[in-house]
């Protein structure tokens, strides 16, 4: 199935976005550490389903789907745990690396082994008891690998000393989880810019906790605006905070050269859309922080023709499909031709010499990414017949996306997948 869009030329509206997802898939797993948490507001998505219904129902197989962050956060709590089980998912998910955080647990002590393809799921974990201590680990990797580290932390009979050597990539995402893990009653803290340390103090039981609302789903609202051709185009997003925990608020600043401004009011904010800087400039942007904006930004800049360089985009291949090679496909279809970058860069360089013809009534392929079809849905303004493909894939992180759109005026009917 596909859906077909048709985005009027007044965008306003007010929209309540889902719960962040980073924030409840965190603080599900050091509630179930502590014990007797009050968790409201959690995310409704497949992600933080499929984590919640792992740690409570508990089984024997545990089918974490497409759930990259629940398996990776499954296998390190499941480690600690007196139990054994077998972690497994989707086809995808079965090539999803996750061999350095296994090798990280087995330093600690875990008993893990691959039933299939060494450094892949699935897994086979007996739970036990770790003894902790000091470990390495390569900055570069994945920020998920090391938060489920750090949640175990404090219930490690050492506590833990973590390094992390080189260049650190989503730091705000550490962060994050380092104020979260205070918050149930840790000791953890950055003892210099390289190296972690976590106390062996457990989490305070019986923490009441409110996750506050998406700034990574936002992000396609500031894109919405960005694309509309309303000039007093106006959104306003309810429970988003200035000071959040989230890197990917980050996103104010971002747009704001593509034309658009934020208004923090009220408890909430509000997307007004305003003159863009000039597009010949090319925009650059390092995402190490907040790679989870990258399809937004650049699907942005490419439908405004503005050139762009974006770096900091190491873990994109490893995501739910691979990203960069994704975007290259999907925006040729558009009219826009990125560069050949390296595995970390996305380029482009809007010229008459290279530029392929825009494709009639375009289909978008989502890989099984939400993000893809949240990135290109705005689209459709530019592109009228535009399609997006299994949109249904937008369940994993935001599942009410389509009827938001819906309530500001974005029309919608199903379609055959191509044309």
């Amino acid at each position: 199935m596909a859906l077909l869009l048709d985005i009027p030329r007044q965008m306003r509206g007010r929209i309540h976005l889902p719960a962040s997802k980073s924030i409840s898939n965190r603080v599900l797993v050091m509630g179930a550490l502590a014990g007797n948490a009050r968790l409201s507001h959690l995310a409704v998505c497949d992600d933080t389903d499929t984590l919640q219904t792992a740690l409570s129902q508990r089984p024997h197989i545990i089918d974490m789907g497409a759930a990259g962050t629940a398996m990776r956060f499954g296998t390190a709590y499941f480690a600690t745990q007196p139990e054994e089980h077998i972690l497994t998912g989707t086809e995808r998910m079965r090539h999803r690396p996750i061999g350095v955080l296994v090798e990280a647990l087995r330093t600690l002590g875990a008993d893990i082994e691959y039933t299939e393809r060494e450094g892949y799921p699935p897994l086979r974990i007996r739970g036990k008891q770790l003894r902790g201590g000091c470990i390495e680990m390569a900055a570069g990797v994945s920020s998920q690998y090391i938060s489920a580290l750090l949640m175990l932390g404090p219930t490690l009979a050492e506590g833990l000393r973590l390094r992390l050597n080189g260049e650190i990539i989503s730091r705000p995402y550490i962060d994050m989880t380092l104020s979260l893990m205070r918050t149930f009653g840790a000791e953890a803290r950055w003892v210099n810019e390289c190296e972690i340390e976590v106390a062996a103090k457990p989490y305070r039981k019986g923490v009441a906790y409110t996750v506050e609302a998406d700034w990574s789903a936002a992000s396609y609202w500031y894109e919405l605006v960005a694309l509309s051709t309303d000039a007093e185009a106006c959104i306003h997003l309810p429970h988003l905070h200035k000071d959040s925990l989230q890197g990917d608020s980050r996103v104010s600043d971002f747009f704001r050269p593509l034309g658009v401004t934020t208004i923090f009011a009220d408890g909430e904010v509000v997307l007004r859309k305003t003159q863009s800087e000039a597009a010949d400039a090319v925009f650059r942007l390092d995402l190490s922080r907040q790679p989870d904006l990258a399809q937004t930004i650049a699907v942005t800049c490419a439908m405004q023709q503005r050139p762009f360089h974006l770096t900091g985009l190491q873990t994109l291949k490893i995501k739910e499909t691979d990203r960069i090679e994704a975007l290259r496909r999907e925006l040729k279809k558009l009219g826009c031709l990125l560069d050949e970058a390296n595995a970390s860069e996305l380029m482009f360089q809007p010229t008459a010499e290279n530029a392929p013809k825009p494709e009639q009534a375009p289909s978008i392929d989502t890989y099984d990414d939400h993000r893809m079809a949240m990135s290109f849905a705005p689209c459709a303004g530019l592109f009228p017949g535009l399609r997006i493909n299994h949109p249904e894939v937008v369940s994993k992180s935001y599942p009410g996306f389509w009827q938001d759109l819906q309530s500001v005026g974005i029309k919608m009917e199903t379609a055959p997948e191509h044309v």
